[in-house]
């Protein structure tokens, strides 16, 4: 029985959210805050605890935070072993074309879910992109936008899992619709920020450079990650389980010693996305068994929207506002439970839907971080970005009717 309106505790939740996040409270502490006031204003004690009990034993709980927490950590040994900088040099040394090459750094670096991420290529970027002649607001689009136009297809990329569970279907299903969207967005972001330039010709010094060590050298340091997308994405092993193997290949290949855990271990990104993952189930089913779901879903149907509208508006408002989307596919995916039936299709226009709008927030954190790295206005930036997002968003449309 609920204590108030499950509608005004929603929105009260949201509230909460929306100035936690703007404070700059991590994810996980945020929703998971959220959740409880929602449940604790509906639901009481007593149901907040019987919720909170059926979500921590649920498989899909810990399959979804576990994965999170797994590839958090393989990120964080990239990082800490030194191998990511192999991977990149490698990349680098393999590859002679400064178009291919300022395309593909942002893409494998952002293979790393760092938040903020973006400063680690940045340098690279700009060293390639001085080649090409390219302006601060443009340097800070290509570093932005190749980032994250793989990540859609990225078997191992937390929104993506996220979206997956919540909405009750495969990553596979989910990769298989969004492989043309991401298609699109890289084409789009070679005609707007690639295009008119002109490639120029390497020094004597990147001529020397031996091609069989960097393909060496790119396969050895790809290799935790290849292993895992294979697991993923064609044996469909389970999630979590893929990422552990990920993560011992890592530690076995660089011959990690065990005194560099604790440090690792106290890193609050860890521990931050494993609670978001967590939170937002929480709230999934506190919305669900509060039965603000289903209020929700007939305030929406009395709207008389269609339900590619409200796909489209709601994850892309919430992720554009909330800046995560992480947080606006937790959110969407309740709200709109009640009116749209989840199927790969529905889910992948939810999904792009929430990431075209978190690509366009000015507190994104790798737009932010970017632009201040290139000193360059974030208002400029967007000259080059919103169109991309709205071309993108209009390509997913169309794929979303006609396939």
């Amino acid at each position: 029985m609920s204590f108030i309106n499950p509608l005004l505790a929603f929105v009260l939740s949201i509230a909460l959210f929306v100035i936690l996040a703007y404070r700059r409270v991590g994810l996980g502490v945020s929703l998971t805050l959220a959740a409880f006031l929602m449940s604790f204003l509906t639901l009481g004690i007593s149901g907040t605890g019987t919720v909170l009990y059926e979500t921590c034993i649920d498989p899909v709980t810990l399959t979804l935070v576990f994965a999170s927490f797994f590839v958090m950590l393989l990120s964080q040994l990239y990082k800490e072993t030194g191998l990511v900088n192999v991977l990149t040099r490698s990349l680098g040394g393999f590859i002679k074309n400064s178009k291919v090459i300022i395309s593909l750094l942002p893409a494998v670096i952002g293979l790393m879910p760092v938040a903020g991420g973006a400063l680690m290529s940045a340098p690279m970027v700009e060293a390639e992109a001085d080649k090409l002649g390219l302006d601060e607001p443009k340097k800070t689009y290509v570093n932005v936008w190749f980032r994250h136009a793989i990540l859609p297809i990225y078997p191992i990329s937390p929104f993506l899992i996220l979206a997956a569970i919540l909405t009750e279907t495969t990553i596979i299903s989910l990769i298989a619709r969004q492989s043309l969207i991401v298609i699109a967005m890289i084409t789009i972001g070679y005609f707007i920020g690639l295009r008119k330039t002109k490639n120029t010709k390497q020094d004597d010094s990147e001529k020397k450079s031996n091609p069989k060590a960097n393909l060496k050298d790119l396969l050895y340091s790809f290799s935790p990650i290849i292993i895992t997308i294979f697991l993923t994405a064609l044996l469909n092993v389970n999630i979590a389980l893929a990422t552990l193997v990920g993560v011992i290949t890592i530690l076995i290949i660089t011959r990690t010693k065990a005194s560099v855990f604790p440090k690792i271990l106290k890193n609050r990104a860890l521990w931050e996305v494993a609670l978001a993952a967590f939170g937002a189930l929480l709230l999934r089913n506190v919305t669900l068994a509060s039965g603000a779901s289903e209020i929700l879903g007939n305030a929406l149907a009395d709207t008389s929207l269609s339900g590619t509208v409200l796909l489209v508006s709601v994850p892309a408002v919430l992720g554009f506002v909330l800046s995560s989307p992480s947080g606006a596919i937790a959110l969407s995916v309740p709200i709109l439970t009640e009116t749209v039936t989840f199927i790969p299709k529905t889910a992948s226009l939810l999904y792009v839907s929430a990431f075209l709008g978190y690509l366009a927030a000015p507190t994104h954190l790798c737009l932010a971080f970017t632009a201040q790295y290139f000193k360059c206005p974030i208002s400029k930036s967007y000259k080059y970005l919103l169109p991309s997002i709205i071309v993108s968003m209009i390509a997913a449309l169309i794929i979303y009717l006609l396939v």
